[in-house]
């Protein structure tokens, strides 16, 4: 093999809220060592991620996110009264198309797969074609936070429903070097956990008032509550955990980077540059295992 050839990586990127702004720091690493990336697959925030990146807009993106303060996360939520979920989605995407306009995802610089959960049916469904945002739309729509999406005979869900760590979507090659970032790492202690109400003095009046409000039905920190979403989302998360490291089993991939699943909430986009050093520091870990044991 060359040293060409050994440096291709094939890379699925895992479910898993704002941590995923961690796989921008593990692409950021992988390109620093000199890596090639030249396929992704992923569920949820990692569709997303790996779409700009296979688009080449990921720089955009990620200039983006780090202007964005609490507060304005927070503005980029459209709350709904649908019994289906709490956000419809619509906003967040409508901003980020007026810099990164859409995409057909089979002509975008390298393979990709999004993918999404057929909920009606217990199956992938898996986006190889058609429109960037429709696809990823689909894939992030966690049950009961965002609103599903209706598609042909079918509702569409989050892909880390039924796949967080979708391996078996990434398109391979010879003598690739196939790396997985999942989000369900174990738990540290060390890293800052953040809460929904963080930085009151940053908001005001019907915001403050909201943040609260929503913080108390969707926080999943205290694992003893017996409130309705935090119940909810500790059970999704323990499914999601137990489904990815059996994927990561099966699998076997060569390089595993493991982002602490407590390394932020679901909302935390605010975090954005810690969140990406964290991702860029894990990478480099094991970037640096991989090279020494080959």
């Amino acid at each position: 093999m060359t040293e060409k050839t050994k440096k291709t990586v094939s890379l699925v990127l895992s479910s898993g809220g704002s941590k995923g702004l961690a796989h921008i720091g593990v692409i950021n690493e992988l390109e620093k060592q000199g890596f090639h990336i030249s396929s992704i697959s992923g569920s949820s925030i990692g569709s997303v991620i790996g779409g700009l990146y296979a688009m080449g807009k990921l720089p955009e993106y990620t200039k983006w996110i780090k202007t964005l303060n609490q507060q304005a996360i927070w503005g980029l939520m459209d709350f709904t009264v649908s019994t289906n979920g709490l956000l419809k989605g619509e906003k967040v995407f409508g901003k980020m198309k007026t810099f990164i306009p859409d995409m057909p995802i089979e002509k975008m610089n390298i393979p990709f797969a999004a993918v999404a959960t057929d909920i009606l049916n217990e199956k992938d469904i898996v986006f190889k074609s058609g429109s960037f945002y429709e696809a990823v739309r689909a894939s992030v729509a966690v049950p009961t936070i965002l609103t599903p999406v209706k598609c042909k005979n079918t509702i569409l869900v989050d892909g880390g429903v039924l796949n967080p760590v979708p391996i078996e979507h990434v398109a391979r090659n010879n003598n690739d070097i196939l790396v997985v970032v999942n989000l369900y790492g174990e738990k540290k202690d060390e890293i800052e956990n953040s809460n929904l109400i963080e930085n009151r003095n940053q908001t005001s009046g019907r915001i403050k008032d909201i943040i609260k409000s929503i913080s108390k039905l969707i926080s999943s920190g205290d694992r003893r509550s017996l409130g309705y979403f935090s119940l909810l989302n500790t059970t999704t998360n323990a499914m999601t955990h137990r489904i990815a490291k059996q994927n990561i089993e099966k699998f076997k991939p060569d390089i595993l980077i493991n982002i602490p699943y407590d390394s932020s909430s679901i909302f935390d986009f605010h975090k954005a540059e810690k969140l990406i050093e964290i991702g860029e520091n894990a990478a480099s870990k094991e970037i640096f295992k991989y090279l020494n044991s080959n």
